[in-house]
């Protein structure tokens, strides 16, 4: 098969034209869809759509290389045009595209079209045989330009190049492993022969890897290049300089990286037995590090925030349905069977949150000996010291350290609970990484026998208390005494009658740290202003009386603060979606529902990747909802329920106001604040 047999003349477009991307994508689907080998053309469209969000197939010197592989594709094929005005691709280089083959690929295990698509991208790495593409004046001139060009053109398996040069080997893959795999493949191999150096490339697409580098070969390597964007075998290079980046790089900067590679300077890469692991670009930085470990702690998290929030949001509505609101009170979402099963599996799965967050921090950094220490670091984040409580010891004959701990540690400052949240569980991961990798550096020189015994008995059970007493003796309480000088200030806020300044620091506690210590204060405090309304009404006061709508003005803050963070970063995923990464954007549906939930722990995925811009601007969104609800005088009877008990709302219009308004000032200031996502 040639690279001809999957271009149909129907599908060349010469001396075409595009207003964007959008536009330019749009027509090489028109094109794709004439030669016939397209079933459903919004599908493969969409699909074509799909993988340039994963990043840009403009590749650089004026070439675009769009791709779906689907179901819908009924045969291989190929779709050409040539914009000479050049349209803005979003380009690696930044720069117009005047070229653009657009490839279509079936989801099937015959792969034979690969081999052509392969050389197709390696063939566009010739500047000469690009130019004459460009110029061609004819459909049969383009095709017989292609013709030529790839008669003899097949890539070489084996070291090419000086054999008596330094050796570069390297590995190139890409998610879908059609394009860019052999681009990057065929610039790095180029340039390798031009610097006089033997050369073998392993390309990983789509059709399984190829030309695969021996042990043999790596141990003679003088260095090693892995241009990746998904997983590749890692432990063989041990001992090697290696250097990773992503596939992008490799069809860009092969000077840049044959340079690093053989410079002497390159890492040396540490394997650890784990097989498969995936290349990173992020470098060897301390922040590139933290942020890849949190990013593995967030990753595995999301689906438990997710999942369980949308199950306690759906126990919500089945108690609306059965009508029961402001009269469930504290038990609104426990009222029928149905709804409490719902809460109680969502709730279970909601507590799981913080201890996966810091388990999986805890084994990105120190592997699976972390995770233990890192789960028990979560859990103890999670649920606070008064989870000691209760137990029947003889306080009065306590002395010592046992009254120290008793007095500190189980009961946390005036007896009440410690809890961190999820900024704990952040901390308590680093922290359980860290102490494993100090015990495994401690360990390092006890016998060989005894390295059976370390990561089942030594690791956990050394850490575990270690990370027991960082939690409960330092961290928990220290943000038990910042919790109850948080109430201590909102009490009197209330009690000088400030309502717009306490509606406004309500709102933005409840987007500080989305389920954490401040925003269960803020929680906390309206939940004891609704029991306050209650004694009042109890006590002969009217509902309308100043003092109790006062009550019901703070828990209709608290709780329109809440459901600001989800929505309005939901908001600016689909407004700015060049700010956030594709991962995150598909989690844009599921904020919107735990938004409209009052399920504020939505956002915590955003604010724990970028802690310094999502932050402040949910506080600030939320703040402001939480003032115009004071202002506007709403009131809330129910604790809980987001959309679901608007019927007890106190102007319901003038509340869903203030909340769209707060949640569109978060997504504008995070539009304006956050720098462009990496979109791998």
């Amino acid at each position: 098969m040639r690279i001809t047999d999957l271009l149909d003349k129907r599908s060349i477009k010469l001396g075409g034209s595009a207003a964007d991307k959008p536009d330019a994508i749009s027509q090489m689907v028109e094109l794709m869809s004439a030669s016939g080998k397209i079933g459903d053309v919004d599908t493969y469209k969409n699909g074509v759509f799909a993988r340039e969000e994963e990043g840009s197939t403009g590749v650089g010197e004026g070439i675009a290389i769009p791709h779906c592989k689907s179901d819908v594709v009924k045969e291989p094929g190929l779709a050409a045009m040539t914009i000479p005005a050049g349209v803005e691709y979003d380009a690696l280089d930044g720069e117009p595209v005047n070229l653009i083959f657009l490839i279509a690929a079936p989801n099937t295990e015959d792969n034979v079209h690969l081999d052509v698509l392969s050389k197709l991208s390696t063939l566009l790495m010739d500047e000469a045989f690009t130019s004459k593409l460009k110029e061609a004046k004819t459909v049969e001139e383009f095709l017989a330009t292609i013709d030529e060009a790839e008669g003899g053109k097949e890539r070489t398996e084996g070291i090419v190049g000086n054999a008596d040069g330094k050796l570069l080997l390297a590995v190139t893959a890409c998610p879908t492993g059609i394009a860019h795999t052999y681009m990057a493949a065929e610039a790095l191999e180029k340039r390798a022969k031009e610097l006089g150096l033997a050369v073998k490339i392993e390309t990983r697409g789509s059709g399984g890897a190829k030309n695969v580098l021996t042990d043999e070969e790596i141990a003679k390597a003088d260095g090693i290049i892995v241009a990746a964007d998904t997983k590749v075998p890692m432990d063989r290079f041990n001992g090697k300089p290696v250097v990773i980046t992503k596939v992008a790089n490799g069809i860009n900067k092969a000077d840049e990286l044959i340079d690093q590679a053989l410079s002497g300077k390159a890492p040396i890469y540490k394997g650890n037995g784990g097989g498969a692991k995936e290349s990173s670009s992020s470098g060897g930085s301390v922040g590139g590090s933290a942020y890849k470990h949190l990013m593995s702690g967030v990753s595995h998290m999301l689906p438990f925030v997710i999942g369980g929030g949308i199950l306690i949001a759906l126990a919500f509505l089945v108690d609306t349905i059965c009508g029961y609101g402001e009269s469930a009170g504290g038990n609104f979402g426990v009222m029928t069977p149905l709804s409490a099963f719902l809460k109680y599996v969502g709730g279970l799965a909601m507590g799981l949150m913080v201890p996966v967050l810091s388990g999986y921090i805890a084994y990105s950094i120190a592997d699976r000996p972390g995770l233990a220490v890192g789960f028990a670091g979560g859990l103890l984040a999670s649920s606070g010291n008064a989870l000691l409580a209760g137990f029947p010891f003889a306080e009065e004959n306590l002395t010592g350290f046992n009254k120290f701990i008793a007095d500190f540690g189980f009961q946390g400052p005036n007896g009440g609970n410690t809890v961190s949240g999820f900024l704990g569980g952040i901390l308590a991961g680093f922290l359980a990484g860290a102490i494993v990798l100090g015990l495994k550096k401690l360990c390092s020189g006890l016998p060989e026998a005894l390295d059976g015994i370390k990561p089942t008995l030594i690791y956990p059970l050394v850490g575990i208390f270690l990370i027991g007493v960082l939690m409960c003796f330092i961290f928990n309480p220290l943000i038990g005494l910042a919790n109850t000088a948080l109430s201590d200030m909102l009490s009197g806020i209330a009690k000088a009658d400030m309502i717009a300044v306490l509606g406004l620091l309500l709102g933005a506690m409840m987007a500080i740290d989305m389920g954490g210590p401040i925003n269960k204060a803020a929680y906390v405090f309206g939940t004891g202003m609704l029991a306050q309304a209650a004694d009042m009404v109890a006590s002969g006061a009217a509902q309308s009386d100043p003092g109790v709508q006062a009550c019901y003005i703070a828990m209709a803050s608290i709780m329109v603060g809440g459901m600001v963070p989800p929505v309005g970063i939901a908001l600016a995923c689909w407004v700015f979606p060049k700010k956030f990464t594709k991962a995150q954007r598909s989690s844009a549906p599921s904020n919107i529902v735990m938004g409209c939930s009052f399920i504020t722990e939505g956002a915590i995925p955003f604010a724990a990747s970028d802690p310094l811009h999502v932050i402040p601007c949910t506080m600030i969104g939320a703040g402001v909802a939480g003032l115009l609800s004071a202002v506007f005088g709403c009131t809330l009877m129910a604790p809980h329920g987001g959309v679901f008990v608007f019927a007890t709302v106190g102007s319901p219009l003038l509340y869903v106001a203030a909340w769209l308004i707060g949640s569109v000032v978060t997504a504008v200031l995070l539009g304006l604040l956050r720098k462009p996502a990496p979109q791998e």
